[in-house]
Formats: structure tokens, sequence, C-alpha cells
């Protein structure tokens, strides 16, 4: 059976269980037997508790994921327990019920990780709605744990997330051909992890321990671009005033990725298919042949085919790279991932940015699930980065949401309407927009601006100079 196979039933696994498991901690026996009845009926498996003390034994003796909990307890205030449950698994979904429905204590139950706040008497659609989501939250959050953790034991790469059938293709695929030999070529749209996969390939082969050397060929001119993979000799340009190493030479026995092939010029092809065939080059300005064993992997954004036909791109060199070729889907082809790319980069970014922020609400993530995502796996990071950045509660609601995301209007119409806009144009507009957002906010304080982005001021400055953004006019206003 292959790896592969065994990734794509986790998902399976949790699904095949009952509707889900659920505890009940209330000390009035009507109660938790109203609920349970209520829950049974739906299809989930209930066990139930009279004190805080029966609640925290009892949640050791099955992996719930959701536990409904009076605000009052005889034993025990219900806020306290609540953080004493999450102490003991700070993933489990906590649903916090009382006859106590004040503001006040359901803004203490949230502040303290509930994820949600109910009044008796409850209505029974509403109470099995959120019971629901909460477990449907719970389920995509472990489904995500369960997959890192398998892609990171299968890749030692735990950046690469995914359970849909394009992307477990494609670990299938990289397991197969990471140990070979073999040149690949990978294939897809700007921001649909190119660099991540090869990173994994270079990581699974036998040059593990050697150097894995990433170079971005489509943003530097010819003769920098030799210069830099071939290296040189003191005095070969005027600017070479001692000898450098390429990276060839820094990659030796281990992997090089060329990325943005298709932009490299006929004369840097042809040097670079040399070293394909040969195994040798020379730096610039040497007479002397230097041996190296490199594996290449290469990626572009563009129909290589289409610019040999064009006359633009080496048709030897095509060959020479097309030995394996790896096509990665964009991400509005693989929309099931994109809650577990979302509780990913969630993760992340609440981390490095310490913010309190741990899951997303409903109508948001239906909002990201309907965006066509231009940009791909790139362009849904940045959303939920900047989400994180400007959250100041528990969840991310819509409204931390980009406008042409959240359906507030379309924010970059004009990117939209341009099936030719590159990922920097995209991105350029998205950190345009970003910005602009939090001046609002700030009331255009750039001071104020710069500290919520936790960046210096002088940063932001250069920032709203290159994107043309006119704080002076704004101020005036």
């Amino acid at each position: 059976m292959s790896e592969a196979a065994t990734i794509s039933r986790l998902p399976e696994t949790l699904e095949s269980r009952s509707s889900g498991f659920v505890l009940i901690i209330d000390d009035e026996a009507a109660i938790r037997e109203s609920l349970q009845t209520l829950l049974e009926m739906e299809g989930y498996t209930v066990e139930c508790a009279a004190t805080g003390e029966e609640g925290l034994a009892r949640l050791g003796d099955r992996p719930f994921e959701l536990v409904l909990l009076d605000l009052a307890l005889p034993d025990r205030n219900g806020i306290d327990l609540l953080g004493e449950i999450r102490a003991h698994n700070a993933q489990l979904s906590v649903i916090m019920i009382t006859a106590y429905g004040t503001v006040e204590n359901a803004v203490r139950a949230m502040q303290a990780g509930a994820a949600n706040f109910i009044q008796k008497p409850w209505d029974n659609e509403k109470l099995l709605a959120d019971v629901r989501a909460a477990v449907a939250r719970r389920r995509t959050e472990e489904e995500n744990i369960q997959l890192k953790r398998a892609l990171k034991q299968r890749y030692n790469f735990e950046n690469i997330v995914g359970k849909s059938e394009p992307m477990l293709r494609i670990f299938d695929l990289v397991a197969q051909v990471a140990p070979s030999r073999s040149t690949i070529l990978l294939q897809g749209e700007s921001g649909t992890g190119k660099e991540l996969i090869a990173k994994a390939i270079h990581l699974n082969s036998q040059r593990a321990d050697r150097p894995f050397v990433p170079v971005n060929t489509g943003s530097m001119p010819p003769d920098l671009l030799e210069s830099t993979l071939f290296g040189h000799v003191k005095g070969a340009f005027t600017s070479a005033i001692a000898s450098k190493k390429g990276l060839f030479e820094v990659a030796d026995r281990g992997t090089l990725f060329l990325d943005e092939i298709g932009n490299m010029s006929l004369d840097t092809q042809s040097k670079i298919l040399r070293v394909l065939q040969d195994r040798k080059f020379m730096h610039l300005g040497g007479v002397q042949e230097i041996q190296v064993d490199v594996r290449i992997i290469a990626a572009t954004n563009v129909d290589l085919r289409q610019l040999v036909h064009e006359g633009k791109f080496r048709e030897d060199l095509f060959y020479r790279l097309n030995v394996i070729t790896i096509d990665l889907p964009a991400l509005r082809q693989r929309k099931e991932d994109i809650p577990l790319l979302v509780n990913f980069f969630l993760d992340r970014y609440a981390t490095e940015n310490q913010r309190s922020v741990r899951r997303i609400g409903t109508e948001a993530l239906r909002a990201l699930m309907a965006h066509s995502w231009p940009g791909n796996v790139r362009e849904l990071e940045n959303v939920i980065e900047r989400a994180v950045v400007l959250s100041s509660g528990s969840e991310i609601g819509i409204d931390l949401l980009p406008d042409h995301i959240a359906g507030r209007g379309a924010a970059f119409p004009r990117l939209e309407q341009r099936g030719d806009a590159s990922l920097f144009e995209i991105m350029e507009e998205c950190e345009r927009h970003i910005i602009l957002d939090m001046l609002e906010k700030c009331s255009w304080n750039q001071t104020e601006a710069a500290e919520r982005f936790h960046m210096p001021l002088s940063t932001l400055n250069q920032k709203i100079k290159r994107l043309n953004i006119d704080v002076k006019k704004k101020t005036r206003d």
C-alpha cells in the first residue's frame, strides 16, 4: 500500500466515527438528560458528569471533541474549570451554558477560550448548529495535526499541507522520484509551492545531507546570473576584484533549484545545457574546467513548449529538463485543502505575532472557500497573516478579510480583469490595500500603524512611498 493511500485515509478515519464525542458537565440531572437525548438523536456519542471533578476525570476516558459546560457547578466555577480543561487539551472545543446570560459572563467565557456561550433555556436548532460548528472545527484542526505529522514523518518537511486528490498524487510522485538522480521540472502557477516541493524532493534524496541551493533565474540580468551560477576569476570584469565560487560549486553533490527558468536568456540556457550534458563548466574569465555532481530541479510558471515554439527557449534544454515533470495544481483546483492551510497559517502567524486568535469563523471560511485565489497558496498565506496581525480576539471574522474576498466590493478590479497580472503586481496591490486599511483604522497615524504592524516606522514610510500612498492628502481631508 502506498504512503499516499495511508495519508488519504486520515480524514476518512475521522469521518467514520459517530457525529462526535461530547461531554456534558452540568449539576442538574434534567439538563444533562435533555441535552444527552437531543444530541444522541443527532448521532453524537455523549457522556455526562455532574461535577467539575467528575468532568475532568472523564476527559481522560476518550478523545472528546466538545464539552458543554455549565457556568455554575457545585464544586467550582465554570470559568475556572474551563481554564483547567484548556490546560488539559488546548484544542478541545468548549461551549458554556448558563441560566445567567449576562454580557459580562459571555465576555469572560470567550476570553477564557470558550467556542461559544449559550443561555438557558436554549433553542434546540441553534444549539445543534453551534455543536455541529464546534465539532467540525475541532475535526479540521485534528486533520491538520495528523496530516502535518504524517507529512513531517514522510518528508521531514512540515510546510506541505494537503489532503486533496491532486496533492496526494504529487506526494506519491515525490516519494517515487526523490531517490533517483533524474532532473525534475516543476510546473505550476506562481504561489503554488514549487520551492516547497523541490525541498521535499531534496530532503528525501540521497543528497539530503548536502546543500539545497535555490536561485531565482528570472530576477537577475544575464551577466549577473552567469556570475552567480558559474562563479568568476579575479579580473573577469570590472568589479571582479577577487575570485568567487558559483552556485554550481556550492551545490556540489547536492541540489540546485532553478526557479523561473523560462525567463533565462538563450546564451545562459546553452551554458546550463552543457553542465547537464557534461557535468562540467568554467568560471567566467577562467580556462580550467570544473567537474560537479549536481542534481537540477527546475521550475516554471509559463508553458516552456510554447516558448520553444516561439524560439525563446532551447528545445534541447527543454528535453534535458523535462525528464520527470510534476504539475502543481492551482489552489482553486484543490479547495478542500483551504481549511487545512488556513489552520496551518493561523497557528504559524498567531505564534509569531503573539496573538490569541486560534480559529476562523464560519462566515470567513465560507468567503475564503469561494475566492478564486489568483495568487494561490502564497496569497492565502498573506491574507491569513494580515487577519492575524489585525485581530484582537480569539477568532478571525469576515470583517478581518480584504474587501474583495469578504464581498464588500472588488478591491482589486484591475487585477481581477487582467489575466496577465504578475504575482508581483498582485502582491503589490495586496500590500497597498493592507497598508491603506491599517492607516484608515489608525486615523492615518503612521506611528500607530507601524506599531500595529510590528515594524519600524522607517520601514512603513518606505513602503508608503514605494506604493505611492498619498498620506498628506488623507491627513488634510
